[in-house]
């Protein structure tokens, strides 16, 4: 016989027995034994046809399964999946978010700290994908075995979750955890001691085509996705934009100071790049090449050493404010590269109506810029400083124009995350505004030119502070106050009546008139309108105070900062949170005002509290005429009909439910109070379904966290009312990090309803999850995911974003 015949017949042999051999295997073991083989014989029909491409096959699938825990500052070992670049950067043991360090930490900011491989690998990123395409003689195992990514999919799939069940106490679910960040030397004992601890984490695995084309693209070199320049009719946009924003006159640079300290954490889209097509696109869209989606282009303003026409130099600083160390600042455009994730999304849509405008409030009002603000901190961290020569009523209008993401960079940027952060605001309240248009002592130039020097912010000190700062803020804060007072003595008492045409009134046109913010424990959402029934206490805001709300948590604070700056920035906003409060009760009788602030501040309260109170106080009566001696609970529905015809009506029940049945289960819902209530998990998503299948409406459920006081830091629990706790549901997505999931039919929302009012216990509640709830290790966990990510993009296609799951509960 011909010996190459042999050969040949020896050669199929041997392949025909190791693929009899592996189908032989258990499952669990093929899995963890995904061989040099079957990689390679899968790559081959891949290289001989077409290999996976990344936009088109690739990121498709760590959106939808990775992205959804690795993105933005708190994502797990800083691992960001949401790009390539973030992909390519690595991993880094150290965190972000740690409330304990003395010193400043290194900056890590993807696309603005480092832009190589080479920079990331010198401030200690690892890699999870290999640096570089092995060139041995097996390069397309020796890249898979190489990878930290391939290794943690296949020991998921070897280990697969026990399903529909509360996963194993040795996966840590919870939010501040030591991650153990191995690096793929540090792999072996990783996936000894943690043999449960595969990737997605805590999350079932996904599907194996999804693992296959991960693997591939991995084995064959982990290739940089090809992306397609930006349209010329799109660029014709950006360079109009950037031709506003950069022109010579003093009083159009400081204009554009102005306006990008206040949206560099925006993600701004123009007119023409959003196509009137985009409510059809839904997450299946993802899968097409990315270059076929431009439609969906966000871009970010960013500081840039080099002018228009010229390829962007950007500028980076910690802060927005600081000395950018260049003659001339240009303010221009650059693409949003990553995946849009809802917990740091915030839409502009900058078209020609909007340019009018800031244009009517800044270049067109008879005023004269004559020297250009410095960038000294004591200066620059101070907006009443730096932007003295604007108008008060220019910038006042600037910020209520979007005021909902105006409070949104400070529930969404950097500052959100963690309990030092959020304990300083309540569980639910409604934020107003002071109109514009009034003779109120913030809205004078007058005033303010002399208060301001009485004005000064923690990021003055930078980042590394001490933390007793605090008490110089609050000498000026009572300052500040002091002479508010008497200017309203003066200049407002007796002259404009305090009734609620003092609140800014949209214009009649604008929805941001009214907000509603929520606090799930260690994160918080802000929505349009007057949601849930009448909180506890409400905010007024007027623009010096809002301007502080945004230059403290905003344009002012730092993730990378110290305890010391941490803890300033906390304990100011204590300032500010009451500040607001007190302008809400100006509205109440001076008969029932002190007994309204007793109840909000009950029990031991802080030394900020005590050492703000008197200066907040004024003389000034309410010109309300009320009908009650319950005046709060009468004031909360007077301010819902003033803004009947104005307020967003996207997240009220009654306004989206028109079958009865499903109306009355909700409402039942809603008038969950009492201890109850806090066995329900801070934040779910619930999605109902008729019994035919056909239609499907998701809900979110938030449990508000009742407490004698949040004047404190620390002991929050110990200052808990359950008593109090209420419930709110309502239609659409109010939250970007759920707790957990539910599912089921309208025809058992009653039920449903009824075992919420009816908690008593943590096995109650074990009961009503194991009937209606998706566990972390669902079987159907994915599909429920996919399908709720579909509805909310196609209900609010510019407002959508992939939600968090690091909070998803394991109970």
């Amino acid at each position: 016989m011909n010996s190459r015949l042999i050969i040949f017949i020896l050669a199929v042999a041997f392949i025909i027995a190791i693929i009899t051999s592996t189908q032989l295997l258990p499952q669990s073991q093929l899995a963890s034994q995904v061989s040099t083989t079957t990689v390679i014989s899968h790559q081959a029909n891949h290289i001989v046809n077409s290999s996976p491409y990344y936009s088109r096959d690739v990121q498709p699938i760590l959106e939808q399964r990775c992205v959804v825990c690795h993105a933005c500052y708190d994502a797990p070992c800083q691992l960001k999946l949401g790009s390539f670049e973030g992909l390519s950067r690595g991993a880094n043991k150290a965190l972000v978010y740690d409330g304990e360090r003395l010193l400043e930490a290194q900056l890590t900011r993807l696309f603005e700290d480092a832009h190589t491989t080479e920079q990331w690998r010198k401030k200690n990123f690892f890699p999870v994908i290999s640096d570089t395409v092995s060139t041995d003689q097996n390069p397309l195992d020796d890249n898979v075995q190489n990878s930290l990514l391939a290794q943690m999919l296949l020991l998921k799939s070897a280990n697969p979750l026990p399903k529909n069940t509360p996963l194993a106490d040795e996966l840590t679910m919870t939010l501040n955890q030591d991650y153990q960040c191995p690096t793929i030397a540090q792999f072996e004992d990783y996936k000894a001691n943690t043999p449960l601890s595969g990737m997605p984490y805590g999350l079932p695995a996904i599907e194996t085509s999804e693992q296959q084309l991960l693997l591939d693209w991995i084995a064959q070199g982990s290739a940089k996705p090809l992306r397609k320049p930006i349209t010329k009719a799109l660029q014709a946009r950006i360079n109009h934009w950037e031709d506003f924003l950069n022109e010579k006159s003093n009083k159009s640079q400081l204009m554009a100071r102005y306006l990008f300290e206040h949206l560099f954490l925006a993600h701004l889209h123009f007119d023409e790049s959003l196509t009137d097509n985009l409510a059809k696109n839904t997450l299946q869209s993802t899968s097409k090449n990315i270059d076929e989606q431009n439609s969906k282009q966000y871009f970010k303003l960013v500081r840039s050493a080099t002018p228009p026409g010229q390829p962007v130099e950007g500028i980076f600083t910690r802060r927005p404010f600081d000395d950018p160390k260049v003659k001339r600042v240009y303010y221009r455009f650059q693409p949003v590269l990553t995946t849009i994730v809802h917990k740091s999304h915030m839409p502009i849509k900058l078209d020609q109506a909007r340019m009018a405008r800031w244009t009517s409030w800044f270049l067109t009002p008879d005023y004269q810029v004559k020297h250009l603000p410095s960038y000294l901190p004591e200066e620059a961290s101070n907006p009443f400083i730096t932007f003295a020569q604007i108008p008060v009523k220019s910038r006042y209008r600037y910020m209520l124009d979007e005021a909902q993401n105006t409070i949104m960079q400070f529930i969404k940027g950097p500052v959100c995350r963690g309990q030092m952060a959020l304990n300083v605001i309540n569980d639910h309240f409604w934020v107003m505004f002071a109109s514009p248009d009034l003779a109120f002592a913030e809205n004078n130039d007058k005033f303010m030119q002399q208060a301001r020097q009485k004005i000064a912010l923690p990021a003055e000190a930078q980042s590394n502070a001490l933390p007793t700062s605090w008490l110089t803020y609050a000498a000026m804060e009572k300052k500040y106050l002091k002479a508010k007072s008497i200017f309203i003595e003066k200049e407002i008492k007796n002259k404009i009546p305090v009734t609620l045409d003092l609140l800014w009134d949209g214009d009649g046109v604008n929805d941001n008139a009214t907000l509603t913010i929520f606090r799930h424990n260690d994160a918080a959402s802000v929505v349009k309108g007057l949601v849930g029934n009448a909180p506890q206490t409400a905010w007024v805001l007027t623009y010096p105070l809002f301007e502080r709300i945004h230059y403290l948590l905003v344009a002012g604070y730092d993730v990378y900062g110290n305890l010391g700056h941490q803890l300033n920035s906390r304990l100011y906003m204590d300032f500010l949170r009451m500040e607001g409060e007190f302008n809400f009760l100006n509205f109440i009788p001076l008969t029932h005002r002190e007994q309204v602030r007793k109840n909000w501040y009950r029990g031991s309260v802080s030394k900020v509290e005590k050492y703000v109170y008197d200066a907040n106080k004024t003389s000034v009566a309410s010109a309300i005429d009320y009908q009650t001696d319950e005046p709060l609970p009468e004031l909360y529905r007077n301010i819902k009909e003033k803004f009947a015809t104005i307020a967003s009506q996207e997240h009220i029940v009654i306004a989206n439910t028109h079958d009865q049945a499903t109306l009355k289960a909700l409402q039942k819902i809603n008038a969950i109070v009492g201890a109850n209530a806090s066995f329900i998990p801070d934040s779910s998503i619930v999605r109902i379904t008729d019994t035919v299948g056909e239609t499907t409406v998701f809900y979110t459920l938030l449990r508000n966290n009742a407490y004698r006081n949040i004047s404190h830091l620390f002991a929050e629990e110990d200052r808990r009312l359950p008593a109090e706790d209420t419930v709110t549901i309502a239609p659409g997505l109010m939250t970007s990090h759920p707790n957990a999931f539910f599912t089921l039919t309208n025809l058992e929302l009653d039920d449903f309803a009824n075992a919420l009012a009816n908690i008593n216990s943590e096995q109650d509640y074990k009961t009503l999850r194991d009937k209606y709830g998706v566990y972390r290790s669902a079987e159907n966990f994915w599909s429920y995911a996919d399908a709720m990510h579909r509805y909310f993009e196609q209900q609010n296609p510019i407002g959508f974003g992939l939600l968090d799951f690091n909070r998803l509960e394991n109970r």
